[in-house]
C-alpha cells in the first residue's frame, strides 16, 4: 500500500476486510489475476479441483466476457464467490500482512471464516457444494436492493415477502419467490422508491430456503471448526463471533435463511475501533456502504476500495 493510512495519534490504522456474498458475482471477475499472480492462480486451481464434476462449467462461466443466465445461480456463483474471496484475502495477506478483522456479508462469512481458520478452505468448498442442489431446488425467486428504510417496506413483509439484509438505513434486501417477488417491486415502484432486482435466482435469507439448508445440514456436524484466530464479526448477530457460535454447526447450517445485519455489524466493528476498509471480492458493493458511514465521513476510519486493486497484475 502506497498511502500512509494511521489513525490521529500516528499509528497505522489496523486493516479490516469486508467480503461481499451472493448478488456480487460479475463476469471475469478479479480473473486478471488468474495466470499472473502465483498465489491466487494456485487458490484458484485448489478450488477448481475441489468442485468436481461441476468444476468445467464453473471455470467457464468465471472466464466468460458474457456469461449464460446460469452464472447467477447459486451452483456457479456461490462457488466461485467463496473462491475468489478467499484467494484475493490470502494474496493480499501474503503482500501486507494478515487482517486484524474480518466482516462478511451473506456467503462471504464462510470466505471470512475460512480467512480465519474456522473451518479450512477446501472443507469449507466441499460443504458449500454438498448444499447447493437443495438450495437450488429451492422454489425459483430471487431478491430485490430497495433504497428505503425498515419501517417504509414493513407494510410489503409478511408470509410471501421476506427481509432479506440490512445493508445500511436505507439500503435494505427483500426475498420472495417470483410471483410475490414481481407485485413487491410493482408496488414498491408506485410508491416512488428505488428498487432493481439483484442478480440471484433463489430467495436467500428467506424461509423459502431453510428446509432446504436444513436438509443439507447433515455434512456439517462432521466438519472440524475451531474458534476464529482473527477477529470475525458476524453479519447474522451483529457482532464478533464468540468460540462457542464458530464450533456449532446449527450456525452455519441456518446462515442461507437467517436476515443479514451488516449494517448493525459494520456499526459494532467501526464502534469497537478505527479501521482501514478493504472489500475482499468483486466491485465495492460492501466499501461504496462503508464510504457513507459516519465515522468514515468524519475521517476516523478510512476506506480504501478492493484487495484487487492492490495485487499487481
Amino acid at each position: 500500500m502506497t498511502e500512509d493510512h494511521r489513525t490521529g495519534g500516528g499509528r497505522p490504522l489496523p486493516i479490516a476486510l469486508l467480503i461481499p456474498g451472493q448478488g456480487a458475482q460479475r463476469p471475469r471477475m478479479a480473473a486478471s489475476l488468474y495466470g499472473t499472480d502465483e498465489d491466487f492462480t494456485r487458490t484458484m486451481d485448489e478450488a477448481f479441483a475441489l468442485m468436481g464434476p461441476r468444476s468445467p462449467h464453473v471455470r467457464e462461466q468465471w472466464l466468460a466476457e458474457r456469461p449464460s443466465p446460469d452464472f447467477d445461480d447459486v451452483t456457479v456463483a456461490q462457488p466461485l464467490l467463496y473462491a475468489v474471496g478467499y484467494a484475493l484475502g490470502r494474496a493480499t495477506a501474503d503482500r501486507y500482512g494478515p487482517p486484524d478483522t474480518l466482516l462478511g456479508h451473506s456467503a462471504g462469512e464462510m470466505v471470512a471464516a475460512a480467512l480465519a481458520g474456522v473451518f479450512d478452505f477446501a472443507d469449507g468448498m466441499r460443504l458449500m457444494m454438498a448444499r447447493l442442489p437443495a438450495l437450488a431446488a429451492t422454489e425459483p425467486g430471487g431478491m430485490l436492493a430497495v433504497a428505503a428504510s425498515v419501517p417504509e417496506v414493513e407494510p410489503l413483509l409478511g408470509r410471501d415477502v421476506h427481509l432479506a439484509a440490512v445493508n445500511a438505513p436505507r439500503q435494505l434486501l427483500l426475498a420472495a419467490a417470483e410471483r410475490p417477488l414481481r407485485r413487491a417491486m410493482s408496488r414498491l415502484r408506485e410508491r416512488g422508491m428505488t428498487v432493481r432486482r439483484v442478480p440471484a435466482r433463489q430467495a436467500f435469507h428467506s424461509p423459502l430456503v431453510a428446509a432446504a439448508s436444513t436438509r443439507a445440514g447433515d455434512r456439517w456436524t462432521g466438519a472440524a471448526l475451531r474458534p476464529p484466530s482473527v477477529r470475525l464479526y458476524s453479519a447474522y448477530d451483529a457482532a464478533p463471533l464468540t468460540a462457542e457460535r464458530a464450533c456449532d454447526p446449527s450456525f452455519w447450517i441456518g446462515q442461507p435463511a437467517r436476515t443479514v445485519h451488516f449494517a448493525r455489524a459494520l456499526d459494532r466493528l467501526l464502534d469497537d475501533g478505527d479501521h482501514l476498509l478493504l472489500e475482499t471480492g468483486p466491485g465495492q458493493s460492501l466499501t461504496t456502504l462503508a464510504r457513507r458511514h459516519p465515522r468514515v465521513l468524519a475521517g476516523r476510519s478510512r476506506v480504501l476500495g478492493t484487495t484487487e486493486e492492490l495485487i499487481p497484475r
